[in-house]
């Protein structure tokens, strides 16, 4: 069966982390921009990080960061991979030596495949919605006939998912993984278990249905 990645971003608490671990998902995302209302700092981070599961890829964001404090949470929090949602370019994203995705705003003028090219050495590409002014988090979702076949292999699709439309956005678009911030929220940065589990289920639901029409097309 196809398996679709699932991350869930934006987690500032020890006990939403065990209830994402618990819950089957693949990666967290600690937010390192002071901005956003989930922003963690390295401390509250290295928190985080001990109540999830040792095979739980650990996603840190950034957005235009100063040099130093990606160093300090690299010092501090176990990283397995980068997440870059600014202005980054692809030598800013690689100095670090470390896997990365490289986010892209779906604003109207964004030319999707070329932007994406740029980032060859990305791990993958993360598309989020667009609205100015705001480097993500949004909760909207964007037209998903924009993104071109060509990326989905190495997708990460992001954007106002949530339990009762992630398997719509899986159907038609087909990503690699799905990102989930305000969609699996009580409150901006406080995770509702009972929505976090009901959106692994809803991934591993479409997973399941799409296998069958392969199947069945055979």
């Amino acid at each position: 069966m196809a398996r679709t990645g699932i991350k869930v971003c934006g987690i500032t608490r020890p006990e939403d982390a065990a209830a994402a671990t618990a819950a089957g998902v693949d990666a967290i995302g600690l937010v390192f921009h002071p901005a956003s209302p989930r922003a963690v700092t390295p401390a509250q981070a290295a928190e985080v990080a001990r109540a999830a599961g040792p095979l739980v890829t650990l996603v840190a964001l950034f957005v235009d960061a100063p040099e130093a404090l990606v160093h300090e949470v690299l010092a501090m929090v176990p990283v397995g991979l980068l997440q870059f949602h600014g202005s980054e370019s692809p030598a800013d994203c690689a100095r670090f030596e470390r896997p990365f995705l490289k986010a892209l705003r779906m604003a109207p003028e964004l030319a999707v495949e070329e932007a994406a090219a740029a980032y060859g050495a990305a791990r993958g590409i993360l598309l989020d919605s667009y609205r100015p002014g705001v480097p993500g988090g949004t909760g909207e979702t964007f037209d998903w006939s924009r993104i071109p076949a060509a990326l989905r292999p190495r997708l990460v699709l992001a954007g106002g998912l949530r339990p009762d439309n992630v398997g719509e956005a899986i159907a038609r678009v087909g990503p690699a993984a799905v990102d989930v911030s305000g969609g699996v929220e009580a409150a901006p940065g406080l995770k509702d278990a009972a929505r976090i589990e009901a959106f692994v289920a809803a991934v591993r639901e479409a997973d399941s249905s799409q296998t069958s029409q392969r199947a069945s097309r055979r």
